[in-house]
């Protein structure tokens, strides 16, 4: 018991030495991985359906 105790306090020390983002910070790192997972997501896609297509002309299924 007094080892996960030690670690708790351990741990809590090594917290308060960490500096943390600002709010605004916050908000524009998520903005900016929103921005990038939809840029993504976009690029996946159209490649995806580009590969659908391909293969459905060279299988003749279309």
């Amino acid at each position: 018991m007094n080892k996960a105790i030690n670690f708790l306090k351990q741990s809590y020390g090594e917290l308060r030495k960490s500096t943390w983002l600002s709010r605004q910070e916050v908000v524009q790192s998520t903005i900016l991985v929103a921005i990038v997972v939809a840029l993504v997501a976009v690029y996946v896609g159209v490649i995806d359906f580009g590969l659908t297509e391909v293969l459905g002309a060279v299988i003749g299924g279309r």
